[in-house]
């Protein structure tokens, strides 16, 4: 039998991803896979409006890719596994629904990759390091961190972030723009889901949230005129839906709008 190497649950319309392979939670092609069946689940199981994922145990949200396994793997299977991680976050990246990274520890190599294809990042204070370091073993951040780092914090500081493999502090990857939030050790989780409450019916209209998200990491991928009609096509599939009657009408009779997701 499989061993279980990703936990997924849903309460109060969030999906809980837990990487489950302590203590480091470095991830291997079941994994991978395992994640992969994950994020299709919560993308269309029409109760889940946000996805929260986080790493067991207290020390680690993830190390990365399982350098032992890679160290004894041929080239082709190497190649093939990254080309199947990096499959799996573009599906992470471009779910449309949100996805907030929970890092309650340490969060370096391929974990800050998956955490990068994250859409919202929010670390335990003072819970551990981050950083690219994949230079230390002679290869490069391969499951897309060297575009994404580059897009969210600058060219110049991810390129010598990366060849230099530096680890640094949540609080300095919070002045960098790297991650969003820090919040309280003790709390820590209870916290990240009640923030990701807010994004859940009736709060939210979650179908806005998720065409944000789309028009966001789509239209960085192509010509500013080309998003600019994206955003369009996406604002009119907006105003035909349940959601935007009910955001207007209470607005014009001042009341709070109770969302339906719709």
């Amino acid at each position: 039998m499989e061993k279980k190497l990703v936990d997924y649950r849903v309460e109060n319309g969030i999906a809980i991803i837990e990487l489950n392979d302590p203590p480091a939670n470095t991830y291997s092609y079941e994994m991978m896979r395992q994640l992969d069946d994950a994020i299709l689940a919560a993308r269309f199981d029409d109760q889940v409006y946000v996805l929260v994922i986080r790493g067991a145990g207290e020390k680690f949200f993830s190390a990365g890719a399982n350098i032992k396994m890679l160290s004894e793997a041929s080239p082709q299977f190497k190649y093939n596994f990254c080309l199947h991680a990096n499959e799996t976050l573009n599906r992470l990246e471009h779910t449309p629904k949100l996805v907030i990274a929970a890092l309650n520890g340490h969060t370096v190599g391929g974990g800050l990759e998956v955490a990068l294809a994250c859409d919202i990042r929010i670390a335990k204070k003072d819970g551990g390091k981050i950083g690219l370091p994949e230079i230390n073993l002679g290869v490069l951040p391969g499951t897309g961190g060297t575009q994404r780092l580059a897009r969210l914090i600058g060219k110049s500081r991810a390129i010598e972030l990366m060849v230099t493999g530096r680890t640094f502090s949540f609080e300095e990857a919070l002045e960098m723009g790297l991650i969003n939030y820090i919040f309280e050790e003790g709390d820590f989780f209870k916290q990240v889901l009640e923030y990701a409450q807010q994004f859940v019916p009736p709060n939210k209209a979650s179908k806005a949230v998720g065409r944000i998200k789309r028009a966001v990491q789509s239209g960085l991928e192509i010509s500013f005129a080309e998003a600019l009609a994206l955003e369009r096509e996406l604002q009119q599939q907006l105003f035909q839906s349940e959601d935007a009657r009910e955001g207007l009408s209470a607005y014009v009779e001042k009341r709070i709008p109770k969302f339906q997701g719709k």
